[in-house]
């Protein structure tokens, strides 16, 4: 028999203090588990989850719309947050571990600065005209919500873009480790978008990266691909700088 979601107590402690986005979306995750949700229950409520974590309701509405967009959870109008089965994968273990032991998401993309590029270079050699035409449509319905504030369609925009890369270069590892990488970082992007441009600026990485696998250029593509990620990390930099000294 399921529990209603009012009898329960959560055994989270509240968070005093929230300096980026990702420690709500993690705190959820950790209560999903703790508080024993399983697939199929109803999860809290906004204003539940608010009180339970002392946080704003807009950071709730966020962290949710995130959770959402990556599988983990379902919202339905009118009768609230319901939790999802979880698909697991062969990198599902090393996308976790990715997420419990990296000390920040700048060592997440100090990783894909040695692997994003070469996929880049890669995809210029071997991709193929479906692949190239599922680059571009990825790239437009970015550029579509580029100026919008669907953050979550935003974050998945961009994962798809990365993946559909490394399945262009036609080795399974590759996509299966960047599949990884992508899930360990679904999350955490979010606080390089806090830095003003940061969205518009993605729009023209990416697209100089496929204009690039287009032409066959492989030292362009990986050129392209290693300036988007430095200029990424350098806005994440800056956004983690901001949000220590508010």
């Amino acid at each position: 028999m399921s529990i209603r979601v009012d009898e329960r107590r959560s055994s989270m402690e509240p968070i005093t203090k929230i300096r980026l986005s990702e420690q709500v979306i993690d705190a959820i995750k950790e209560m999903i588990v703790k508080d024993g949700f399983n697939p199929g229950d109803k999860f809290y409520s906004e204003n539940q989850l608010t009180a339970k974590l002392n946080v704003s309701r807009s950071s709730i509405r966020e962290a949710i719309r995130i959770l959402e967009a990556v599988g983990k959870v379902r919202v339905e109008h009118g009768r609230g947050i319901f939790i999802t089965d979880s698909v697991e994968d062969p990198f599902s273990a090393f996308s976790g571990w990715l997420r419990n032991n990296a000390q920040s998401i700048v060592e997440h993309f100090e990783v894909r600065l040695m692997i994003d590029p070469k996929a880049a270079a890669y995809a210029a050699e071997k991709a193929d005209e479906q692949d190239i035409e599922s680059l571009t449509t990825v790239c437009d319905k970015f550029k579509q919500l580029s100026g919008s504030n669907n953050t979550a369609g935003i974050i998945k925009c961009d994962e798809e873009f990365h993946r559909l890369l490394a399945k262009a270069t036609k080795n399974r590892t590759l996509y299966f480790l960047m599949k990884a990488m992508t899930d360990s970082l679904s999350e955490g992007w979010i606080s390089s978008l806090h830095t003003p441009g940061r969205i518009e600026k993605t729009v023209a990485e990416h697209k100089e990266v496929v204009e690039a696998i287009v032409s066959r250029n492989p030292q362009k593509a990986e050129q392209a691909m290693t300036l988007h990620l430095n200029n990424a990390l350098d806005d994440i930099r800056k956004s983690m700088s901001s949000e220590k000294k508010d």
